[in-house]
């Protein structure tokens, strides 16, 4: 009887132990399915993102990467009139919370400024002086000692930009004040800012700090722009363009043919028309939609008007 009693406990305690190892087992294959579906409902990055990331990541708290090439991350007060440049640098150029990342190359010459998304100035809430400007002076990096050059910011106060060196250069006074470059800052202004802005800035020589061009890439209103310019007087431009055609006396009417027309405006031959080519040809601006020029020209902020 005893040992009937002793059998009949040791099949009930196998028993418990074996449903215990089920139940364990059981939970864990749980878990590993939980797992599992967590990984296959995550939602994909695009594209675009991964290509942000990549181009421009911190690797860690004093250094950033962009394009493949690691920069020191410095601090620069952002209306520090230092003219001076380190190389191979970062500064984050952004005005209060905005992050807008400048990089300088081996010669401290600032080549690059790259936002996610360039943030407009809100001067209800920022302080800023009469003139819509955080800093009552900019950066005199050199070359803006000319009296043809301005301080001219890569991005402009009214989109952000600080006042240091590193959104400085000497850029042509009317280029900056009423050219493509002040152009640029309106469009974006008026859209209420833009996203993933690149600038590249290109220089002669590696000795000079004044640059030769400026090329801005930029997404407005879900449209890829690219904006490329020499750092040269806009009216020379024009003057120029007029010279060359001084023999043209071919009419700029509604009624003219426009393959002939084109062909006098569109200097460079790429089947589009500038504002400078288009003013050089006698056209004032602004140019409406229902004006023969406006298919050839870039109306940036889809309004169709260009020129305003």
């Amino acid at each position: 009887m005893i040992l009937s009693v002793s059998f009949g406990f040791i099949f009930f305690i196998a028993i418990i132990v074996g449903s215990t190892d089920d139940t364990s087992e059981n939970k864990n294959n749980l878990k590993k399915e939980v797992v599992d579906t967590s990984e296959k409902n995550k939602i994909p990055v695009t594209e675009s993102e991964e290509n942000i990331k990549e181009e421009t990541k911190a690797t860690n708290k004093d250094t950033i990467e962009y394009n493949g090439i690691s920069y020191k991350i410095i601090e620069v007060e952002g209306g520090n009139l230092s003219g001076e440049r380190l190389p191979n640098v970062a500064v984050d150029i952004g005005y209060g919370d905005r992050t807008y990342w400048a990089f300088t190359n081996q010669y401290g010459q600032l080549i690059n400024v790259v936002a996610d998304k360039v943030i407009v100035q809100d001067d209800s809430t920022e302080p800023v002086n009469a003139d819509g400007r955080y800093y009552d002076d900019e950066a005199k990096v050199s070359g803006t000692e000319q009296p043809d050059l301005d301080e001219g910011h890569v991005i402009a106060d009214s989109l952000g930009g600080v006042s240091n060196a590193y959104n400085i250069t000497p850029q042509n006074r009317i280029l900056n004040r009423k050219g493509d470059q002040a152009y640029m800052e309106k469009v974006i202004r008026d859209a209420g800012g833009c996203e993933n802005f690149v600038a590249t800035i290109t220089y002669p020589n590696t000795t000079t700090q004044i640059p030769s061009g400026y090329k801005y890439e930029y997404v407005l209103n879900g449209n890829s722009i690219v904006d490329e310019f020499d750092n040269v007087n806009p009216d020379t431009v024009i003057s120029n363009i007029k010279s060359q055609e001084s023999n043209s006396n071919e009419s700029k009417d509604t009624n003219a043919n426009e393959k002939e027309g084109l062909s006098a405006i569109d200097t460079n031959g790429n089947g589009k028309v500038t504002i400078a080519e288009a003013k050089a040809a006698g056209y004032t601006m602004p140019i409406l939609s229902d004006h023969w020029l406006y298919k050839y020209m870039d109306d940036r902020d889809g309004d169709g008007v260009v020129g305003e």
